[in-house]
């Protein structure tokens, strides 16, 4: 059903291809704060434009926080042009982007939001009280509760761009013009791990850190087709990156920030890469399943995507 109300709304191939490059068009327009703030500090220091060049000396030429702002400016624009994009473009609302129910369920959100953001912080301090030597305390409470209203304005908005982008707006298009669930699915959830390429983990860790990123696009693609809805991979996500923010950070992670722990070792990849996508992933789906009786899991992840023969809501304003 989530995937099928689609229908219900302007889903031409070229209108896809259209929003996909228009929201491509506003994170950049969003991008272009961070990048004129940087080119000044450099310039306005003495310094050369190459610096601008490297994405990691990039990273380091402002305050972590402004850093942070800026960064994170960026996909708060391309959320706000995903959403013209649905509006405008494909005359849906924004809630048939969200769910397939009558109104949001937050208490999903929140669900998806506490399971993660609990689980994290309690292995941390597992980790930490064990392995002590790989961290620092380094929390000081202004840069603190700076980064602290930065990421819980702004963290959620990115997450929620990104859930939107794939697990909404590419699950719904994809899936309305393959007409089934599976590929949607796998092509939403490589291209998101895909993206995470680029990433500085990904030098440090090597490819094999891939397999995570991936296997987190399917975990929260899996939860948005059993739970026709994004409530609870919205939640999830942001309760991911918003905890990582405010707790831990360190010198190969894509978010540098002041947060309360900061880890000093060594980071290796090997088989521990696959227990959160081959062990703790599946608990989470089991538990939601369990919470919510999930059921037809065949055809919710394989099944196809036929129109109506009927509309089941006329057009409507968001």
């Amino acid at each position: 059903m989530y995937i099928k109300q689609a229908f219900n709304y302007l889903h031409d191939w070229w209108r896809y291809a259209v929003g996909v490059l228009l929201i491509f068009i506003a994170t950049q327009i969003g991008s272009l704060p961070f990048v004129g703030v940087a080119f000044f500090k450099v310039i306005s220091e003495g310094g050369s434009v190459d610096q601008l060049q490297d994405e990691q000396n990039l990273m380091n030429i402002l305050d972590s926080n402004l850093t942070l702002f800026l960064m994170l400016l960026g996909f708060a624009v391309g959320l706000l042009g995903l959403f013209f994009v649905v509006k405008y473009l494909h005359k849906q609302p924004f809630r048939t982007l969200t769910t397939s129910r009558k109104k949001t369920d937050w208490g999903r959100f929140w669900f998806g939001f506490l399971l993660i953001a609990i689980v994290t912080i309690v292995l941390t301090l597992i980790d930490y009280t064990t392995n002590p030597d790989d961290y620092v305390l380094q929390f000081e409470m202004v840069p603190f509760l700076i980064l602290a209203v930065i990421s819980i304005i702004l963290i959620p908005l990115q997450t929620s761009f990104e859930e939107y982008l794939f697990r909404g707006y590419l699950m719904q298009g994809i899936g309305v013009l393959a007409k089934n669930r599976w590929l949607p699915l796998v092509i939403t959830s490589v291209i998101f791990g895909g993206l995470h390429f680029f990433n500085p983990e990904v030098e440090k860790l090597g490819p094999v850190i891939m397999v995570y990123y991936i296997g987190t696009g399917f975990l929260l693609g899996i939860m948005t087709l059993m739970d026709e809805g994004m409530e609870l991979a919205l939640g999830f996500h942001a309760g991911n990156n918003l905890v990582g923010a405010l707790l831990v950070t360190a010198d190969w992670t894509v978010f540098q920030t002041n947060s309360i722990f900061k880890d000093i070792s060594e980071p290796t990849a090997g088989f521990d890469i696959l227990i959160p996508v081959l062990v703790m992933y599946p608990i989470f789906l089991a538990l939601m399943a369990w919470r919510y009786k999930w059921t037809g899991w065949a055809e919710k992840l394989f099944g196809k995507v036929t129109p109506p023969p009927e509309p089941i809501e006329t057009i409507e304003t968001p």
